[in-house]
């Protein structure tokens, strides 16, 4: 055994989905000895997982795990398909029809892929200890996944999540922020799941849009605003919720690299 902690990748390319009518591809990032360890590990589902090598995850993984910065973990990366349709908001499409795979896509995490890496890896049933994850339109199908599956999923983070889609055009006269923003809607009328943790990242140039004038960019209102939703359900910032804004962060790989430390050391925390 080597004496430096580390892990080791199972790419997998066989698993065939009846609900995204295609076969998928599955990154496993598996801790070193896995199977002569006789316990379950926590879970981390991560959407875009194609781009895993890019955020240096791998190497990640073990620095943290050697510093004892977290505990094993086994993580999934799902490699994207149709990204615009497969990822969204799965009760409702936004307004030029995109995420309209979306609920199919929830269900593939939940009745195919799941199932199936319980089967295969010895992986946690605790939610407490299973999160999923993702990047841009990635974050904000990880959140409407874990917040709909609160029994499996305890944690979640976003990284620039893409929490302007919504169902109307913001050029319509009718638009309005309150009304129209999907996750924002669906976080309304939903409620509030015990135990449920959120993590949000956004980086001071993610854009540059502005569309309230308040000299406060896109990303970042809507990402607060967010918060603001889940404060008004009953869960607690600093305790439930954190957020993590980059003074130079932007809407791209090399802020998502930086970040991914952080995030895994909040929902991966070794505390002994």
């Amino acid at each position: 055994m080597p004496s430096t902690p580390h892990y080791y990748l199972e790419k997998l390319t066989d698993i065939h989905s009846k609900l995204l009518g295609r076969d998928t591809v599955v990154d496993i990032f598996l801790p070193f000895q896995y199977e002569k360890e006789g316990k379950q590990y926590p879970l981390l589902i991560l959407n875009d997982g194609q781009d895993s090598e890019a955020i240096d995850l791998k190497s990640t993984l073990e620095k943290l795990t050697l510093s004892k910065d977290i505990n094993d973990v086994i993580v999934v990366g799902v490699h994207a398909g149709d990204r615009m349709h497969e990822y969204g908001v799965a009760s409702k499409e936004d307004y030029l029809g995109r995420g309209s795979k979306a609920k199919n896509y929830t269900r593939f995490i939940m009745t195919e892929l799941i199932p199936y890496l319980q089967y295969r890896y010895p992986i946690s049933r605790l939610p407490e200890e299973n999160c999923i994850a993702g990047f841009s339109l990635g974050g904000l199908s990880a959140l409407d996944i874990a917040y709909h599956n609160p029994d499996y999923f305890g944690k979640v983070g976003a990284f620039s999540g893409s929490f302007w889609w919504r169902k109307r055009d913001m050029k319509s006269k009718f638009y309005s922020d309150h009304y129209d923003r999907i996750m924002h809607q669906a976080v309304r009328r939903g409620k509030f799941k015990p135990g449920l943790k959120f993590w949000f990242q956004t980086g001071l140039k993610d854009e540059n849009h502005d569309r309230n004038k308040n000299g406060v960019i896109d990303s970042i209102d809507d990402t607060l605003d967010l918060i603001v939703e889940l404060t008004k359900k009953g869960y607690r910032p600093f305790h439930d919720i954190q957020y993590l804004e980059l003074e130079h962060g932007e809407h791209n790989l090399k802020t998502w690299k930086e970040a991914i430390p952080h995030f895994l050391k909040w929902a991966f925390q070794n505390k002994k």
